[in-house]
């Protein structure tokens, strides 16, 4: 796992280098800037004299990155094009130290410029490269003018855009921001913030590379609370087939799903949670309508009384227990449908059997936001929400979401005991002990109808083999990050096989045995 900082901790960071270890502020700057040219250089591996870059900088130690990397461009025979947005009177320390070594150059490829209207944008015009050195992470609130027309014009020219840090505009706690530069790169200096990973950020930072300054975050102790999952954890945490393993002891996973509306979410859901490991995978549907359910011969169908109401009732419910006590996992709400007898049948069956492990998704996280979650022992839950219900399980406005998720996920957790998979562009993790993990894999093919039924029955399948080796002791935690990152990583080897526009549900199921041997097997 790797660590996601807070500003405070970044901030933390560079003062215990300076204070503590004694190291000098200017070389953690000349370090910052040589890894930003080093980055840059990665992804445009043609850079030369024929190239221009065009840097635009503050008045903080951000901007002193940028004029640092000024000079390293030009001593590299790459032409610069810079302009300054404030007085160098109005410059930090450190910063006016970097743009006076700048100016002494008198190189013929540097061109400085002082701002004094968004016209002077137009020195950026034949520049192929364009870096924001203007905030870092000083930013706080919406942009105010003349910077919010700044960050506009540069979003509008066609260029390799990079930020140095953070892109300005830029929240980089909560990923949150009106106005904000729209990276292709990011390098993240020192630390990785956690607002590149989420929200706005994940939208505008492009790619997030961490940039190294010259001291390691393991000098110094901090509890984190926030992690990037990484494809490497996956093997250590996926679990192990036995040879001595059987169909009953590979995993048990009930799905109680589907109805007369809709079929085929449950089916992806219960096969899905075969493809992953799971040795029985066991899908409860409305006897009225059980013939519609034939997508996938595997799976064993069971039938449960429903009088001719093809939906979930409270005495089906009843007449399911043995199949409830029997299974490791249940898997709840994928096309359950949202009738009043089909809410309470959802509320009585989480009420009455408190200590089975259930996997809630869809159809059945309604029925939880009109019963509300306080009436409810979730600790043994994992729900599944998108933001949108998010939003009706927490109560708290979208809006509000948007602006601080993690905080938003992690008083849900902590209040109420489930361990939250909240499905945004970049799934996010949080355990009841106030933990978020961000899932950096996946792709906006993932975005379309079925692929959340297919994550549910992952996890339901992933945390069903808990009886593995690998599983002693640990929580659903594990499980649900072994999973949401296998569910990513399908669909980044579906993108890479045609296009993010062509593949659907039944794709990523089908890829998932690749996906696994990818992860866990090579």
């Amino acid at each position: 796992m790797q660590p996601l900082f807070s500003v405070q901790q970044s901030r933390g960071l560079d003062d215990y280098a300076i204070n503590k270890l004694n190291y000098p502020s200017l070389l953690l700057m000349e370090n910052a800037a040589n890894s930003i040219f080093t980055k840059i250089v990665k992804y445009n591996p043609e850079l030369g004299p024929s190239d221009r870059i065009g840097i635009i900088c503050g008045k903080g130690n951000n901007a002193g990155d940028g004029f640092a990397l000024a000079r390293i461009c030009v001593a590299k025979g790459v032409a610069v094009q810079l302009l300054c947005l404030y007085d160098e009177s109005e410059l930090s320390p450190d910063s006016f130290t970097n743009f006076n070594i700048l100016k002494a150059l008198e190189s013929k490829i540097l061109n400085i410029k002082r701002f004094t209207s968004v016209k002077d944008l137009s020195i950026f015009k034949d520049c192929t490269i364009i870096v924001d050195a203007i905030l870092g992470t000083g930013a706080q609130g919406p942009l105010v003018e003349p910077l919010k027309s700044i960050v506009e014009k540069l979003n509008s020219m066609e260029a390799f855009k990079v930020a140095a840090d953070v892109p300005t505009g830029l929240n980089a706690d909560t990923g949150f921001g009106d106005t904000v530069f729209e990276a292709d790169l990011t390098v993240s200096l020192g630390t990785l913030k956690r607002g590149l990973f989420i929200g706005r950020g994940y939208e505008y930072a492009g790619i997030v590379e961490l940039g190294f300054i010259g001291v390691d975050y393991d000098w110094v102790s901090y509890r984190f609370t926030d992690f990037l999952i990484e494809k490497h954890d996956i093997p250590y945490i996926f679990p192990v087939k036995k040879k001595t393993v059987n169909k009953y002891s590979a995993g048990k996973v009930l799905t109680i799903g589907g109805s007369g509306r809709y079929v085929g979410a449950a089916e992806f859901t219960a096969f899905s949670a075969m493809k992953v490991g799971a040795g029985a995978s066991v899908l409860a549907v409305p006897a009225s309508v059980k013939n519609n359910f034939n997508r996938f011969p595997e799976l064993v169908l069971q039938p449960y009384p429903d009088n001719d109401y093809p939906w979930l009732s409270a005495d089906a419910v009843d007449s399911l227990e043995k199949s409830i006590e029997w299974a490791d996992v249940i898997a709840v709400g994928p096309g359950l449908g949202r009738e009043e007898d089909t809410i309470e049948a959802v509320v009585y069956l989480l009420s009455k059997f408190t200590s089975k492990v259930f996997v809630i998704d869809a159809d059945a996280l309604f029925a939880l936001s009109k019963a509300g979650v306080k009436k409810l022992m979730l600790k043994n839950s994992i729900l599944t929400p998108h933001l949108g219900e998010f939003e009706l399980l927490s109560g708290v406005p979208l809006s509000e979401l948007e602006q601080d998720l993690l905080r938003a996920g992690r008083q849900f957790t902590k209040s109420f005991g489930p361990c939250l998979v909240l499905k945004n562009p970049k799934t996010i993790m949080f355990t009841p002990s106030g933990e978020a993990f961000v899932n950096n894999v996946g792709n906006q093919g993932l975005a379309k109808f079925g692929s959340g039924d297919v994550l549910t029955g992952i996890i339901a399948g992933v945390a069903a083999q808990k009886t593995n080796p690998r599983f002693a002791n640990m929580d659903l935690g594990v499980a649900v990050l072994a999973s949401i990152y296998l569910h990513g990583f399908a669909g980044d080897l579906l993108r890479e096989k045609s296009t993010e526009y062509g593949f659907t549900a039944t794709d990523i199921i089908k890829i998932l045995p690749k996906a696994i041997k990818k992860l866990v097997k090579e």
